[in-house]
């Protein structure tokens, strides 16, 4: 689409530009990239409850064949727009405090957001959201044509009353995807209380608090309390993206208001009947399958964050849920670079430079099975080897570029000098013939972090001699393919000086 067409659409000036969501074809799209068979694909850029849905365990009791044949009915006629009984469920699962008059039924989390959106915001108001975080605040508000104003989320506790007072809603995500960081109970009620002071909206984000600690919760008090809304995702916890099922938590007036602005009918029978089974199952946020699905990410949690910290190049920053950011700034390849070397053997993780503040420095990972998690860290060394040799090949294409146009080649200013021993010539700072697996050069296998074997020049100083580089570079020079001018410089200049 050109400008001129752009132009001519009648829609609102702000809406054009917008950038979609996507996720939900990640998938298919490396699938039909890659060749590989969607079954085969691990998907570690969605944060779901790795223990799967209730229906995977039938101790659980919950069948979903049954019901969705008790939503069959359903179907022929048009659904109560009241939702009592899903309404009663939330209520329920969140305890003492909370009456179904407090819930707002939604259709996902992105619906409840452009809900408060719309009937909150007008066009040129403007809206606090910290970052990094989940980037469906901003969307949603911008589709109603408001301001967007970026804060530090390590600063959150410490925004002025004058900026309050500036801002209609301020989006908090607790825990805040994707940092993983949780903020304590008392700390959201701090900020609610100077939001309230400031006639500030504070839009909660709970969507992940059941797989963190819900008792951090603050949605009791979003029950009483008109400045605050909260949002719980049914989503994430249970492990059922397919099914969009969520609610808010407002005080009754807010929560009537704004379950009579929602679009009529917005659960479908099948999410109805499904979304209050869940909600039902005993003991509510501390149910056992909730109970069991924490301790289970905790104990998986440590495990991918020792394994990726063995990593040269990963850095797990702390998280207290169901996902890890990793700062991968130290690696020669970019988050992009890495997330679709990944997505070609079938590893899907998220990259995350489309969040303000983290351009290409770093990937979110969720936290997933132990087997699902050594297969991660098995392929990103392979992955680590591939962009390796691709990296070196560059290196040496600008290196015989570099002497054929006459300039000097050999340098002691490299960042890794003197990495083996003085005076060494690092015109080679990674070496053409890796892995040349031959042990006369003083290489030899060593087992990896990431549970494979790698080969190990760390004992090697054949390249690096002033002699050898030379008469690799003459070779290297000649008017051959690459692989050919490799093979001939490895037997006519390395072999003999081992």
């Amino acid at each position: 689409m050109n400008l001129e067409d752009e132009i001519s659409l009648p829609l609102k000036e702000h809406i054009i530009g917008l950038v979609p969501a996507s996720h939900g074809g990640l998938v298919r799209k490396a699938s039909q990239e890659y060749g590989i068979e969607e079954s085969e694909i691990i998907d570690m850029s969605a944060s779901l409850n790795p223990y799967g849905s209730p229906f995977d365990h039938p101790e659980f009791g919950l069948d979903l064949s049954s019901l969705f044949e008790a939503s069959k009915p359903g179907m022929y006629h048009y659904p109560d727009n009241r939702y009592l009984l899903f309404k009663e469920a939330a209520a329920r699962f969140l305890g003492e405090g909370i009456d179904a008059e407090n819930i707002i039924p939604g259709n996902g989390s992105c619906e409840t957001i452009r809900l408060v959106a719309e009937c909150v915001l007008g066009k040129g108001d403007t809206v606090g959201i910290p970052q990094p975080t989940f980037d469906e605040y901003e969307q949603q508000c911008r589709v109603m044509g408001a301001n967007i104003r970026y804060f530090e989320h390590e600063g959150l506790m410490d925004i002025s009353d004058e900026a309050l007072q500036d801002i209609r809603i301020l989006f908090v995500c607790n825990p805040n995807n994707p940092t993983g960081k949780l903020l304590s109970r008392d700390e959201v009620l701090g900020l609610a209380a100077r939001c309230e002071a400031n006639s500030t909206l504070l839009f909660v984000d709970e969507a992940f608090i059941e797989l963190a600690d819900p008792s951090q919760s603050v949605a009791d008090v979003a029950a009483t309390n008109d400045h605050i809304f909260v949002l719980r995702s049914l989503t994430k916890n249970f492990a059922i993206p397919g099914i969009r099922l969520g609610f808010g938590v407002a005080s009754g007036k807010m929560a009537a208001a704004l379950n009579t602005a929602r679009l009529s009918w917005n659960l479908g029978s099948t999410p109805d009947v499904v979304g209050t089974a869940l909600l039902d199952m005993e003991g509510g946020c501390n149910s056992r399958y909730l109970v069991e699905s924490r301790n289970l990410i905790e104990k998986e949690r440590l495990h991918l964050v020792e394994r990726l910290s063995g990593i040269y190049g990963f850095k797990p920053l702390p998280s207290t849920v169901n996902y890890v950011l990793v700062d991968i700034s130290e690696l020669l390849i970019d988050s992009v670079e890495l997330t679709e070397r990944l997505a070609s053997h079938g590893i899907l993780v998220r990259d995350c430079s489309s969040f303000y503040l983290l351009d290409k420095d770093y990937i979110r990972i969720a936290v997933r099975t132990r087997a699902e998690t050594d297969r991660l860290i098995h392929t990103i060394g392979d992955v680590l080897t591939e962009s390796g040799k691709d990296y070196a090949e560059e290196k040496l294409k600008e290196t015989i570029e570099c002497a054929a146009s006459g300039e000097p080649a050999s340098r002691s200013t490299c960042q890794y000098y003197p990495c083996h021993f003085q005076c060494q010539d690092c015109t080679f700072c990674f070496c053409p013939f890796y892995p040349c697996e031959d042990p006369r050069t003083g290489g030899k296998w060593i087992d990896s972090t990431t549970g494979s074997k790698v080969w190990s020049c760390e004992g090697c100083t054949v390249i690096h001699k002033n002699e050898v580089v030379q008469d690799v570079l003459k070779v290297l020079m000649r008017d051959i393919d690459t692989e050919d001018k490799l093979k001939v410089a490895w037997e006519k200049v390395v072999v003999p000086y081992l």
